[in-house]
Protein backbone atom coordinates (compact mmCIF):
# COMPACT_ATOMS: atom_id res chain seq x y z
CA UNK A 1 0.00 0.00 0.00
CA UNK A 2 2.78 2.43 0.91
CA UNK A 3 4.61 1.73 -2.35
CA UNK A 4 1.53 2.33 -4.49
CA UNK A 5 0.80 5.57 -2.64
CA UNK A 6 4.42 6.66 -3.18
CA UNK A 7 4.20 6.02 -6.92
CA UNK A 8 1.03 8.11 -7.16
CA UNK A 9 2.57 10.99 -5.18
CA UNK A 10 5.68 11.03 -7.39
CA UNK A 11 3.53 11.09 -10.54
CA UNK A 12 1.36 13.91 -9.19
CA UNK A 13 4.47 15.94 -8.27
CA UNK A 14 5.75 15.57 -11.85
CA UNK A 15 9.25 14.52 -10.86
CA UNK A 16 11.39 11.46 -11.49
CA UNK A 17 11.44 8.83 -8.75
CA UNK A 18 15.25 9.18 -8.84
CA UNK A 19 14.88 12.70 -7.43
CA UNK A 20 13.53 11.30 -4.14
CA UNK A 21 16.28 11.45 -1.52
CA UNK A 22 14.32 10.98 1.72
CA UNK A 23 11.49 8.57 2.61
CA UNK A 24 9.64 8.70 5.93
CA UNK A 25 6.85 6.22 6.59
CA UNK A 26 4.47 6.72 9.50
CA UNK A 27 3.15 3.30 10.49
CA UNK A 28 2.11 1.26 13.50
CA UNK A 29 1.74 -1.96 11.51
CA UNK A 30 5.05 -2.64 9.71
CA UNK A 31 5.47 -5.75 7.58
CA UNK A 32 8.33 -6.78 9.85
CA UNK A 33 9.45 -5.69 13.31
CA UNK A 34 12.58 -4.65 11.44
CA UNK A 35 13.82 -3.41 8.98
CA UNK A 36 11.66 -0.36 8.47
CA UNK A 37 8.75 -0.27 6.07
CA UNK A 38 10.40 2.79 4.51
CA UNK A 39 13.41 0.70 3.53
CA UNK A 40 11.08 -1.74 1.78
CA UNK A 41 9.45 1.14 -0.11
CA UNK A 42 12.94 2.35 -1.07
CA UNK A 43 13.79 -1.14 -2.34
CA UNK A 44 10.64 -1.31 -4.46
CA UNK A 45 11.22 2.19 -5.86
CA UNK A 46 14.90 1.40 -6.59
CA UNK A 47 16.05 4.85 -5.41
CA UNK A 48 18.96 6.16 -3.36
CA UNK A 49 17.18 7.72 -0.38
CA UNK A 50 17.55 7.84 3.38
CA UNK A 51 14.60 5.83 4.68
CA UNK A 52 13.08 5.24 8.12
CA UNK A 53 9.79 4.78 9.97
CA UNK A 54 8.00 6.95 12.54
CA UNK A 55 5.56 5.50 15.07
CA UNK A 56 3.04 7.88 16.61
CA UNK A 57 -0.06 5.85 15.70
CA UNK A 58 -2.85 8.06 14.31
CA UNK A 59 -0.72 11.20 14.75
CA UNK A 60 2.14 9.61 12.80
CA UNK A 61 1.57 11.56 9.58
CA UNK A 62 1.76 14.91 11.43
CA UNK A 63 4.92 13.79 13.25
CA UNK A 64 6.49 12.59 9.98
CA UNK A 65 5.77 15.94 8.31
CA UNK A 66 7.40 17.78 11.19
CA UNK A 67 10.52 15.59 11.03
CA UNK A 68 10.69 15.92 7.25
CA UNK A 69 10.52 19.71 7.38
CA UNK A 70 13.30 19.85 9.99
CA UNK A 71 15.57 17.52 8.02
CA UNK A 72 14.96 19.36 4.76
CA UNK A 73 15.46 22.78 6.33
CA UNK A 74 18.70 21.80 8.07
CA UNK A 75 20.06 19.25 5.59
CA UNK A 76 20.71 18.50 1.95
CA UNK A 77 17.44 16.75 1.17
CA UNK A 78 15.41 18.13 -1.74
CA UNK A 79 12.52 15.71 -2.28
CA UNK A 80 10.94 13.79 0.58
CA UNK A 81 8.18 11.22 0.41
CA UNK A 82 6.05 11.31 3.56
CA UNK A 83 3.83 8.27 3.70
CA UNK A 84 1.14 7.22 6.15
CA UNK A 85 0.40 3.49 5.91
CA UNK A 86 -1.44 1.26 8.35
CA UNK A 87 -3.18 -2.10 8.32
CA UNK A 88 -5.27 -1.64 11.43
CA UNK A 89 -7.43 -4.70 10.74
CA UNK A 90 -4.48 -6.80 11.92
CA UNK A 91 -4.79 -5.26 15.41
CA UNK A 92 -8.50 -5.82 15.98
CA UNK A 93 -10.42 -8.11 18.28
CA UNK A 94 -13.43 -8.74 16.06
CA UNK A 95 -15.56 -9.57 19.09
CA UNK A 96 -14.97 -6.07 20.50
CA UNK A 97 -17.54 -3.92 18.74
CA UNK A 98 -16.23 -0.75 20.40
CA UNK A 99 -13.09 -0.94 18.21
CA UNK A 100 -13.59 -3.44 15.38
CA UNK A 101 -16.18 -1.30 13.57
CA UNK A 102 -13.97 1.79 13.59
CA UNK A 103 -10.69 0.91 11.92
CA UNK A 104 -9.55 0.20 8.37
CA UNK A 105 -6.48 -0.32 6.18
CA UNK A 106 -4.92 2.17 3.79
CA UNK A 107 -1.97 4.28 2.71
CA UNK A 108 -1.46 7.79 1.40
CA UNK A 109 1.57 9.89 0.52
CA UNK A 110 2.70 13.42 -0.17
CA UNK A 111 5.91 14.70 -1.70
CA UNK A 112 7.68 17.64 -0.06
CA UNK A 113 10.05 19.70 -2.22
CA UNK A 114 12.63 22.19 -1.02
CA UNK A 115 12.79 25.60 -2.65
CA UNK A 116 14.76 28.76 -1.91
CA UNK A 117 12.14 31.07 -0.41
CA UNK A 118 14.09 34.25 -0.97
CA UNK A 119 14.84 33.74 -4.65
CA UNK A 120 11.47 32.26 -5.64
CA UNK A 121 9.12 34.16 -3.32
CA UNK A 122 7.65 30.94 -1.88
CA UNK A 123 7.37 32.30 1.66
CA UNK A 124 3.62 31.63 1.92
CA UNK A 125 3.75 28.17 0.35
CA UNK A 126 4.27 24.69 1.67
CA UNK A 127 4.45 23.72 5.33
CA UNK A 128 3.88 27.01 7.11
CA UNK A 129 3.75 25.59 10.65
CA UNK A 130 3.86 22.34 12.58
CA UNK A 131 3.09 21.59 16.22
CA UNK A 132 3.39 18.18 17.85
CA UNK A 133 2.73 17.02 21.43
CA UNK A 134 2.68 13.87 23.51
CA UNK A 135 1.67 13.01 27.07
CA UNK A 136 2.50 9.56 28.41
CA UNK A 137 0.21 9.79 31.40
CA UNK A 138 -2.60 8.89 29.01
CA UNK A 139 -0.69 5.83 27.77
CA UNK A 140 -3.42 3.36 28.75
CA UNK A 141 -6.33 5.17 27.08
CA UNK A 142 -5.52 3.79 23.65
CA UNK A 143 -3.06 0.93 23.24
CA UNK A 144 -2.56 -2.69 22.24
CA UNK A 145 -2.29 -5.44 24.84
CA UNK A 146 0.84 -6.90 23.27
CA UNK A 147 4.33 -6.11 22.06
CA UNK A 148 7.67 -7.66 21.17
CA UNK A 149 9.28 -7.00 24.55
CA UNK A 150 6.24 -7.56 26.76
CA UNK A 151 4.79 -10.83 25.48
CA UNK A 152 6.11 -11.41 21.93
CA UNK A 153 2.60 -10.87 20.56
CA UNK A 154 1.14 -8.18 18.31
CA UNK A 155 -1.83 -7.71 20.63
CA UNK A 156 -5.18 -6.11 19.87
CA UNK A 157 -6.45 -2.57 20.31
CA UNK A 158 -7.91 -1.56 23.67
CA UNK A 159 -9.54 1.86 23.99
CA UNK A 160 -11.29 3.87 26.69
CA UNK A 161 -13.66 5.46 24.20
CA UNK A 162 -15.25 8.24 26.26
CA UNK A 163 -11.91 9.52 27.53
CA UNK A 164 -10.32 9.37 24.09
CA UNK A 165 -13.24 11.36 22.65
CA UNK A 166 -12.87 14.06 25.29
CA UNK A 167 -9.12 14.41 24.75
CA UNK A 168 -9.49 14.26 20.97
CA UNK A 169 -11.86 17.23 20.75
CA UNK A 170 -9.79 19.35 23.13
CA UNK A 171 -6.33 18.51 21.77
CA UNK A 172 -7.24 18.62 18.10
CA UNK A 173 -8.73 22.07 18.61
CA UNK A 174 -5.89 23.54 20.66
CA UNK A 175 -3.15 22.17 18.40
CA UNK A 176 -4.84 23.69 15.35
CA UNK A 177 -5.06 27.01 17.18
CA UNK A 178 -1.33 26.79 17.95
CA UNK A 179 -0.49 26.05 14.33
CA UNK A 180 -2.60 28.99 13.15
CA UNK A 181 -0.77 31.35 15.51
CA UNK A 182 2.64 30.08 14.35
CA UNK A 183 1.70 30.58 10.70
CA UNK A 184 0.13 34.00 11.37
CA UNK A 185 -3.19 32.82 9.95
CA UNK A 186 -6.79 33.02 11.14
CA UNK A 187 -9.31 30.20 11.11
CA UNK A 188 -11.45 32.06 8.54
CA UNK A 189 -8.47 32.06 6.14
CA UNK A 190 -8.47 28.27 6.00
CA UNK A 191 -9.94 26.99 2.73
CA UNK A 192 -10.21 23.42 3.98
CA UNK A 193 -9.73 21.50 7.20
CA UNK A 194 -8.53 17.93 6.65
CA UNK A 195 -8.76 16.21 10.05
CA UNK A 196 -7.69 12.78 11.15
CA UNK A 197 -10.60 10.54 10.18
CA UNK A 198 -11.22 8.99 13.60
CA UNK A 199 -15.02 9.20 13.62
CA UNK A 200 -17.64 11.64 12.44
CA UNK A 201 -18.68 12.69 15.96
CA UNK A 202 -15.17 13.95 16.71
CA UNK A 203 -14.95 15.73 13.35
CA UNK A 204 -18.27 17.52 13.95
CA UNK A 205 -17.41 18.42 17.56
CA UNK A 206 -14.07 19.96 16.57
CA UNK A 207 -15.63 21.92 13.71
CA UNK A 208 -18.24 23.29 16.12
CA UNK A 209 -15.63 24.21 18.74
CA UNK A 210 -13.39 25.91 16.15
CA UNK A 211 -16.37 27.70 14.60
CA UNK A 212 -15.52 26.46 11.13
CA UNK A 213 -18.27 25.76 8.61
CA UNK A 214 -18.71 22.01 8.20
CA UNK A 215 -18.82 22.53 4.42
CA UNK A 216 -15.10 23.38 4.63
CA UNK A 217 -14.24 20.14 6.47
CA UNK A 218 -13.15 17.08 4.49
CA UNK A 219 -14.71 13.89 5.84
CA UNK A 220 -13.97 10.49 4.30
CA UNK A 221 -14.29 8.31 7.40
CA UNK A 222 -17.40 6.65 5.94
CA UNK A 223 -15.30 5.43 3.01
CA UNK A 224 -12.33 3.84 4.77
CA UNK A 225 -12.79 4.11 8.54
CA UNK A 226 -9.96 5.10 10.85
CA UNK A 227 -6.81 4.15 8.95
CA UNK A 228 -4.51 5.69 11.59
CA UNK A 229 -1.51 7.45 9.98
CA UNK A 230 -3.03 6.98 6.52
CA UNK A 231 -6.30 8.78 7.20
CA UNK A 232 -5.20 12.37 6.50
CA UNK A 233 -3.36 11.66 3.23
CA UNK A 234 -6.25 9.43 2.08
CA UNK A 235 -8.72 12.26 2.75
CA UNK A 236 -6.37 14.73 1.08
CA UNK A 237 -6.12 12.54 -2.02
CA UNK A 238 -9.88 12.18 -2.34
CA UNK A 239 -10.43 15.92 -1.89
CA UNK A 240 -7.81 16.78 -4.51
CA UNK A 241 -8.97 14.12 -6.96
CA UNK A 242 -12.53 15.46 -6.74
CA UNK A 243 -11.26 19.02 -7.34
CA UNK A 244 -12.36 20.29 -3.94
CA UNK A 245 -8.86 21.16 -2.78
CA UNK A 246 -7.03 23.14 -5.47
CA UNK A 247 -3.44 24.20 -5.96
CA UNK A 248 -2.79 27.21 -3.73
CA UNK A 249 -5.47 26.44 -1.15
CA UNK A 250 -4.65 26.95 2.52
CA UNK A 251 -5.43 23.84 4.52
CA UNK A 252 -5.24 22.79 8.14
CA UNK A 253 -4.58 19.21 9.20
CA UNK A 254 -4.58 17.71 12.69
CA UNK A 255 -4.54 14.30 14.32
CA UNK A 256 -4.43 12.51 17.67
CA UNK A 257 -3.37 8.97 18.48
CA UNK A 258 -2.13 6.66 21.19
CA UNK A 259 0.51 7.92 23.54
CA UNK A 260 -1.35 10.22 23.66
CA UNK A 261 0.30 11.96 20.70
CA UNK A 262 -1.22 14.81 18.73
CA UNK A 263 -0.43 17.75 16.49
CA UNK A 264 -1.42 20.03 13.62
CA UNK A 265 -0.03 21.70 10.51
CA UNK A 266 -0.97 24.63 8.32
CA UNK A 267 -0.11 24.10 4.66
CA UNK A 268 -0.34 26.12 1.47
CA UNK A 269 -0.76 23.17 -0.82
CA UNK A 270 0.72 22.75 -4.29
CA UNK A 271 3.29 24.91 -6.10
CA UNK A 272 3.17 28.44 -7.50
CA UNK A 273 4.59 27.23 -10.83
CA UNK A 274 1.45 25.13 -11.37
CA UNK A 275 -0.96 28.04 -11.02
Amino acid sequence: MAFLAAIKAIENARISKNDVDLIIVATTTPDNTFPSTASLVQKKLCVNAVSFDVQAVCAGFIFALSIAKSMMTDGVYQNCLVIGADSMSKLLDWKDRSTSVLFGDGAGAVLLQKFNNFENNYNDWGLLSNVIHSDGKYYNLLKTNGGVSSNQKTGVIEMVGKEVFKHAVEKLSTSLEEALILSDKKINEIDWLVPHQANQRIILAVADRMNIDISKVISTVKDHGNTSAASIPLALDKAMSSKKILNGNLIGIHAIGGGLSWGASIIRIGQPKFL
